[in-house]
């Protein structure tokens, strides 16, 4: 490899950083035809023209880059840092996503110690974080769908690898959205393709609690599919369309409150099965369980299955809401008759004198109860989320 000063840039190279900023993917593919241009330059910084494009947020520019060779893990910065490091503190989750798959190593570290991950998360980009954190390459799922060893069959079948790479790679864990998933793909939706793929996670699980370069995270989050997939398996042995069962299970609350006692039973019940108890993540998680915030729902399937649940609640949510509303009009004007009480003994008012009234009429304060809580019916009424739910249980949910 051919060793490239910093700050040692051709015309058309210095050309090409500004093209970067401020100028088009086809003045840039111009400059990059130009044989005095070498994609991996470096500016007096060590910067490579493909970490200004991931700082500045233009994907285009890093696809166009990467496709002529950009080397997306050119470690020659002053600090450090990479292309995905740029990337992550860019806030681009796109870029992000596109550093990975072109390569890029999470675990190198700048010149204070911080991986990419780990500067995303110090300035606040919690979403290119999440993107990091949950990449999982189709390579390292593809090692699994050969045989190994002496196996003649592979752990894996091959015509697996896809749906459960596209559950592995989900940001959205909420149970619900697993199991979802699960029933979407026929391939995944039978016990015996279960059975495989529950195997394999905690294989992947394991090895990466027992790789040299530890990815809790990721264990953590392999972990808990596989006990979903485990749960799903024991729906299917009851019979067809069980899933929709245990769709059901998830999101029914208690009657009381609305609260989805059977989430968190699972949930609660996979942390307990981590089998690597001195993990640092486990430890903080078994501190910190507390209860989650109200529910969002991640589309309108999702929503209109959760209705058969949440219609139940809904009208106690609205009389409750009701009921507050009147207690706070009464309380109000309670409070402006005192004042005004007060108000006529210390001017030597009569109480015949109108003046002494109330500023606000008992009517007017009590009208906007039920005129507010109608407007919260007709909202859950739509299909809407219940704008009351957060009275609804110590729970969170989200989905």
């Amino acid at each position: 490899m051919v060793h490239i000063k910093k700050g040692e840039l051709a015309p058309e190279e210095k050309a090409l950083l500004e093209v970067i900023g401020k100028g088009t993917v086809q003045e840039a593919g111009t400059l990059l035809a130009n044989k005095n241009v070498r994609v991996n330059c470096l500016d007096e910084n060590g910067m490579t023209p493909l970490m200004h494009a991931a700082y500045k947020g233009k994907l285009d520019m890093c696809k166009l880059l990467l496709r002529h060779g950009a080397d997306v893990n050119c470690h020659q910065h002053e600090h450090g840092y990479t292309a995905l490091m740029f990337a992550a503190l860019s806030g681009n989750k796109d870029i992000t996503w596109a550093m990975l798959e072109a390569g890029a190593e999470t675990d190198v570290v700048n010149s204070v110690g911080r991986t990419a991950a780990q500067m995303a998360a110090f300035v606040g980009q919690h979403d290119c974080v999440t993107v990091i954190n949950n990449f999982f390459p189709r390579e390292r799922l593809d090692y699994y769908t050969k045989p190994q060893g002496l196996d003649k069959e592979p752990k894996l079948p091959p015509k697996l690898a896809g749906p459960l790479h596209k559950v592995i790679t989900t940001t959205n864990l909420h149970p619900v959205k697993i199991v979802m998933l699960i029933n979407e793909n026929p391939l995944l939706a039978e016990e015996t393709a279960l059975n495989k793929c529950y195997k394999v996670m905690d294989l992947i699980c394991e090895k990466c609690m027992k790789q040299s370069d530890m990815n809790e995270v990721l264990a953590m989050k392999m972990h808990y599919i596989s006990c979903i997939f485990q749960k799903c398996i024991h729906f299917l042995k009851d019979g067809e369309n069980k899933l929709d069962t245990l769709i059901k299970s998830l999101l029914k609350g208690r009657p009381s409150d609305g609260f989805p006692i059977y989430q968190e039973r699972i949930i609660r019940e996979s942390i307990r099965k981590f089998p690597y108890c001195e993990a640092t993540l486990l430890q903080q998680l078994v501190r910190s369980i507390a209860p989650v915030e109200i529910v969002i729902y991640c589309d309108q399937t999702c929503q209109k299955t959760h209705w058969f649940a949440h219609k139940k609640i809904c009208k106690n949510l609205k009389d409750i809401y009701e009921k507050q509303q009147l207690e706070a009009a009464k309380e109000k004007s309670e409070e402006e008759n005192t004042d005004s009480k007060l108000d006529v003994d210390s001017n030597g008012v009569t109480e015949e004198q109108p003046e002494a009234g109330p500023a606000v009429p008992q009517e007017d304060c009590d009208a906007k109860g039920p005129e507010e809580g109608e407007k919260a019916s007709l909202q859950c009424d739509a299909g809407l989320e219940c704008s009351q739910e957060a009275t609804a249980g110590p729970l969170a949910s989200e989905e």
